[in-house]
């Protein structure tokens, strides 16, 4: 039966997908939420000094061991 379009349906609405989109999504949300993250704190930067640039490099580097990780456990491979 089509729908809005009229054309015919392609597939199944509850059809699964692969687990690699997954994967990709995670890896783009913690992407994201890196940027949500830092357009604040470049505004603060010039008042807070030193004390934000070590926050700021300490989060980065909780976020780069989280992408190391995801590159050796093959994330970025497409099969």
């Amino acid at each position: 039966m089509p729908f809005l379009g009229g054309g015919d349906q392609g597939a199944h609405a509850w059809q699964r997908y692969h687990i690699r989109y997954y994967s990709m999504t995670l890896l783009f949300i913690a992407f994201e939420m890196e940027m949500m993250f830092m357009y604040p704190w470049a505004v603060v930067f010039v008042a807070e000094g030193m004390k934000a640039m070590v926050e700021m490099g300490m989060f980065l580097a909780i976020l780069s061991v989280g992408i190391v990780y995801g590159w050796r456990e093959g994330v970025f491979r497409w099969q």
